[in-house]
């Protein structure tokens, strides 16, 4: 009988090697997955913590533009932008013919130079010819109808003095008959006496138709000459209506035309057009202006705040676009009212030119900057470093590392200085506000985070 034997059966070289199972790596690749893991969370934690930390220090990382609170001698001016017109202007408006409109068949147009005389705007006559030829023709009418009646009343004159004159000698004849009474016959005698009565009461019947058709003649002739004289007179106005819808120029300039506040501006682009030919004009409405080219004048609107700070005669310094070699001046001539809506409220400052030359023309552009008063000693920062918000004036105070809110009271201002209280000389504030920029930096270090937010 075989035996089967107990040692372990021979390994050949070729064969691999086992080993045990808590010897085999099988989970390695696992655990180093996770502690890579808790690496990068815990990487991204201090990240987080250091961004929290210097955001909460100030942005100390962030380079922000500073500026020392100065004191000193501050001159205040306000700028503003406005545009020329000549001063004293002759405003050529619309006739007041008594029509509800008229329509413009001839106008000039802006800057166009004009003489005394020319005409400047016509309107459409058609109407008032009309009315003038209805006037003429009802005058020639009252004409003809006044000779009609005086011819009526000199024959009715005629007829009624050889009226008079028959019951007069009929009265006469009467009265001789009645003288006879005492040579005939009674009856033949009453006879008489009646005839004489009733001559004398003929007589008075003539006399009293005469006065009153020599009246009825008169009136007559009356109303014929007033509808002449009314004739005329409507003729006349239509004569004046037709020569006053020619507007002319009164003095050498230029024209400048008006803006027709008779067009729904709602359908203009909110901005009112100029009158231009065929346009419908109110009697009376102002058409064009001829400015006096001898006083110059800058019509310019200036907001709510400015107004306390301006008043007549405050100098201004002036840039006339067109002509930009040559600087102009002038002073404050009329502060208007404010107009506008609450929330850009503003009035109209008319600034008189002090050198006006030839080059200019109406409705040049004009930059002006008013000089107002100068503080001495103020205490101010560049306008820049102010900020609003929530009602307050602020500036951002350089405080150790980083920066720090501080409320300030503003005093005046204008377009690079700011005069204000509560700060004191030396100190530094920020040009820009520093968590903007933080932000902006951060966006920029890390665009793939601001992508995905």
């Amino acid at each position: 009988m075989s035996q089967i034997s107990s040692l372990p059966p021979a390994v050949s070289p070729e064969s691999p090697r086992l080993l045990p199972p808590s010897a085999q790596p099988a989970h390695w690749p696992k655990r180093l997955f996770v502690w890579l893991v808790v690496c990068a969370a815990l990487a991204l934690a201090a990240f987080g913590a250091v961004r929290a930390y210097r955001g909460f220090r100030g942005n100390i990382d962030v380079t922000v533009p500073v500026a020392k609170v100065q004191r000193g001698d501050i001159s205040l001016a306000i700028t503003a932008k406005g545009a020329l017109q000549g001063g004293n202007p002759e405003t050529l408006a619309a006739p007041l013919t008594g029509g509800a409109e008229m329509h413009i068949t001839a106008l000039k147009k802006t800057g166009e130079p004009v003489n005394s005389g020319d005409v400047v705007a016509q309107f459409d006559t058609t109407e008032q010819e009309f009315k003038l030829k209805e006037a003429e023709a009802d005058l020639a009418e009252a004409q003809q109808h006044l000779i009609q009646a005086k011819a009526q009343r000199d024959a009715e004159k005629e007829e009624d003095r050889y009226a008079l004159l028959k019951a007069q000698a009929d009265v006469r004849l009467a009265e001789l008959d009645v003288r006879k009474n005492p040579l005939l016959a009674k009856i033949v005698a009453e006879q008489n006496d009646l005839a004489l009565q009733s001559a004398r009461d003929h007589l008075l019947q003539v006399q009293q138709n005469v006065a009153n058709r020599q009246a009825t003649g008169d009136a007559g002739i009356a109303i014929q000459q007033a509808a002449g004289q009314k004739a005329e007179s409507q003729a006349a106005t239509a004569r004046q209506n037709i020569e006053s819808m020619t507007l002319r120029a009164h003095r050498s300039g230029y024209v400048s035309i008006k803006r027709n506040t008779n067009t729904n501006f709602f359908f203009t682009g909110m901005s009112l057009p100029l009158f231009q030919v065929g346009d419908a004009v109110h009697p009376g409405m102002a058409i064009a202006e001829i400015p006096d080219l001898k006083n110059w004048d800058v019509a310019a609107n200036i907001g709510e705040l400015d107004r306390g700070h301006l008043a007549i005669g405050d100098k201004v310094a002036i840039a006339i676009i067109a002509v930009p070699d040559r600087p102009f001046h002038g002073h404050v001539k009329e502060l208007g009212g404010m107009t506008g809506p609450f929330w850009d409220r503003h009035f109209e400052c008319t600034i008189a030119l002090d050198d006006p030359t030839p080059q200019l023309r109406p409705g040049m552009s004009a930059e002006l900057i008013v000089s107002t008063d100068t503080i001495r000693q103020a205490l101010w920062v560049p306008a820049q470093a102010l900020f609003d918000s929530d009602g307050r004036t602020f500036v951002y105070l350089r405080s150790g590392a980083g920066f720090t809110q501080k409320n300030v009271k503003l005093v005046r201002r204008n377009e690079t200085r700011a005069v204000v209280s509560g700060l004191n000389e030396g100190q530094l504030v920020a040009l820009a506000n520093p968590m903007d920029m933080a932000k902006k930096k951060t966006a920029k270090s890390n665009p793939l985070k601001t992508i995905g937010q």
